[in-house]
C-alpha cells in the first residue's frame, strides 16, 4: 500500500486537468489510508464559489482513476470548504476581501477586522476596534509569513 502522502500527490497531478484551467482551485487534499476503509476528501473552490454539481463531475472522472490506484475499499468525498475553513492560500485571501476576518498571527496575537486588499505577500486589515472621535483609521498589513491562521468571522446580525 501506497502512503498517504504518496497517494496525495498522485491524486494531485490527477486532479490537476479537471480544474478547467484554473477555474478551480484545491484548497485541500486529505488522505487517511486504512485496510478497512480509506477516506479521500478533497476541498474544492473557485473565485465565484463551486456548485455541487462540479464538484460531482469532478468526483466522477477522478473516481475512475482513483479506483485504480487504491483496490482497497475507500470513501471519495469531492466539496467546497465550510465559512468556517482557515484561509490557506492568496487566492482565498482575495475571495474574501470585505469580510471580517479574525488573523492569529504567529507570536500568538490575534487582529480582527475587515480584509481591505491582499497582495502577493501580504494581506491588509482595517481593525475593528473603538477609535477616538478624530481619530485616523490606520491599515495594518500582516505579511503570510507572520500568519499561523486566519478564518472568516461569520455574523448573523
Amino acid at each position: 500500500m501506497n502512503t498517504n502522502t504518496e497517494v496525495k500527490q498522485k491524486i494531485e497531478r490527477l486532479l490537476y486537468p479537471l480544474l478547467e484551467n484554473d477555474k478551480f482551485f484545491v484548497v485541500d487534499i486529505k488522505v487517511a489510508l486504512s485496510k478497512v476503509h480509506s477516506k479521500v476528501t478533497i476541498l474544492l473552490d473557485s473565485d465565484e464559489g463551486i456548485k455541487i454539481d462540479e464538484c460531482t463531475a469532478i468526483s466522477r472522472h477522478l473516481g475512475t482513476d482513483i479506483d485504480e490506484m487504491m483496490p482497497e475499499k475507500y470513501t471519495l468525498e469531492v466539496s467546497s470548504p465550510g465559512i468556517d475553513f482557515p484561509l490557506k492560500s492568496e487566492r482565498m485571501y482575495r475571495k474574501n476581501i470585505g469580510r471580517s476576518l479574525k488573523v492569529i498571527q504567529k507570536d500568538d496575537s490575534e487582529i480582527k477586522g475587515s480584509l481591505e486588499s491582499v497582495d502577493p505577500e501580504q494581506i491588509t486589515i482595517i481593525e475593528d476596534k473603538k477609535r477616538k472621535k478624530n481619530e485616523e483609521i490606520v491599515p495594518v498589513s500582516i505579511k503570510f509569513l507572520n500568519i499561523k491562521q486566519s478564518e472568516v468571522i461569520v455574523s448573523f446580525k
